[in-house]
This record gives C-alpha cells, sequence and structure tokens, in this order.
C-alpha cells in the first residue's frame, strides 16, 4: 500500500500547482488535484514554495489557518472513494449531501468534518475507523437544513 510522507504530500501538491501554472500535462491523479486547487486560492501561496513547503514539514498550521496540505488530501481521500465507493454506501451519501447543499465543493467540506471525526475517534479507541458509521454521518448531514 502506497503511504507518502508529509514531505512526499507537500512534493506532490506543490508540484501539482506548479504544472498548472505551467500548464504542463498532468496523470489523472494530479489532474484532479489541480480541480480542487483550483478551487482554493487562498493556499496557492503556500503551494506556490515548495522550499518552504518543505521546511515546515511537521509544524502546525499558523493560528487561524489550515493546512493547506491536509485539507487537499482530504478532498483527493474523498474523491477516490466516491470513484470506488469504498467505504461502500459513501458514493451515494457524498451525492445525496451534494445534492442537498447544491455544491459539490459545499458537500465535500462538511464530508471532511465526518472523516476528521470518524478517524479521530478510531484514533481516541484504539479500534480500526468505523465506515459505517462514517457514512452514517454524511447521510445524517444530508438530512438536516
Amino acid at each position: 500500500m502506497f503511504n507518502p510522507s508529509q514531505a512526499d504530500v507537500r512534493r506532490f501538491f506543490c508540484t501539482v500547482y506548479s504544472k498548472g501554472l505551467g500548464d504542463q500535462p498532468m496523470e489523472a491523479i494530479e489532474t484532479l488535484a489541480h480541480q480542487w486547487i483550483t478551487e482554493h486560492p487562498e493556499h496557492h501561496a503556500e503551494l506556490a514554495n515548495m522550499e518552504a513547503a518543505l521546511a515546515n514539514v511537521g509544524e502546525p498550521a499558523q493560528e487561524g489557518r489550515e493546512n493547506p496540505f491536509l485539507h487537499l488530501s482530504m478532498h483527493l481521500s474523498i474523491s477516490e472513494q466516491c470513484s470506488i465507493d469504498q467505504p461502500a454506501g459513501i458514493r451515494q451519501a457524498v451525492e445525496l449531501l451534494t445534492a442537498r447543499r447544491g455544491d459539490l465543493h459545499a458537500a465535500h467540506h462538511e464530508v471532511m468534518e465526518c472523516l476528521g471525526r470518524m478517524l479521530w475517534e478510531s484514533q481516541r479507541a484504539g479500534r480500526p475507523p468505523d465506515g459505517q458509521a462514517y457514512i452514517d454521518h454524511v447521510r445524517q448531514r444530508a438530512t438536516q437544513d
């Protein structure tokens, strides 16, 4: 199984950002990453400076700012989960939430909260992630106003 380091993840997103600026050819995963990068212009300055990004590996995000590499990684993860419907049912749950919110990007941000919660609960309890609880939480959001 592929398990990239924090530096690998930062290198990947900075490279994709650079390729996008140069209108260079991209692999399929890079194209998907670039689409999410485009949705987040607030992170472009950090993606434009690979040297600084690599120097800050392991450092906490600045006060009041999210980690752009984690955020974009979560977008990619959710996109991949939906593409293969794993955990089973996540595609439909995200589609329901997207329809309810009328915006895939906004839906992804809500799904991120569910994903983060599932991972936190898993780590706290010392057990494997509960995919069904994750999907149930996304579905619950899809039925709320």
